[in-house]
């Protein structure tokens, strides 16, 4: 591709993109676009956007042959599918409803390891503790460190100085103040 060039329409079209997108990558591809038409080397524009001379001659191939500004765009992508599908992230949903002592363990609430052996056992895979808390959030649930609750002292209120059995200690503070 020796030379590449835009018409006026083409060009104004590029530049109202610039200014209104707000995706790094399409703003990217169509400022390459936009200076290879200007006469700057591909080497130029690509060291300059800090990617390889192929990547722009990509993006002008695509921009030439479809003329328009959603080739710029990146096309969907599936993705890594989910080590927990929707069906089973609906079965951890009704297991947290219930208590661990209902499934056999020796435990109040759930905690990872647990969750991590109870979808072992039911499913047949392993799943890291990452993706139990990711498929945990998903859901809607927070994770909490459980808190010890000490039962109140008994002997708390005779301990207070102004306490009606203490009165020689509260009129000795009173005397004092």
């Amino acid at each position: 591709m020796d030379t590449f060039s835009l018409t006026a329409r083409q060009r104004w079209r590029l530049e109202q993109l610039l200014h209104q997108t707000c995706d790094a990558r399409v703003y990217r591809r169509a400022l390459a676009i936009l200076e290879v038409s200007r006469g700057i080397p591909v080497d130029d524009v690509a060291t300059a956007l800090g990617v390889t001379r192929q990547s722009v001659y990509n993006w002008l191939r695509r921009y030439d042959s479809n003329d328009c500004e959603a080739s710029l765009k990146n096309r969907p992508q599936s993705g890594r599918p989910r080590l927990l599908p929707e069906q089973r992230q609906s079965w951890l949903k009704d297991l947290m409803r219930i208590r661990p002592e209902a499934r056999g363990y020796f435990a109040n609430e759930w905690t990872v390891p647990l969750l991590q052996e109870e979808l072992l056992h039911c499913t047949g895979r392993y799943l890291s503790a990452d993706t139990i808390g990711r498929s945990l959030a998903r859901l809607g649930f927070v994770w909490k460190r459980p808190r010890y609750v000490l039962s109140p002292d008994p002997d708390r209120l005779k301990k207070t100085p102004y306490f009606q059995g203490n009165r020689a200690i509260a009129s000795k503070e009173c005397a004092a103040c």
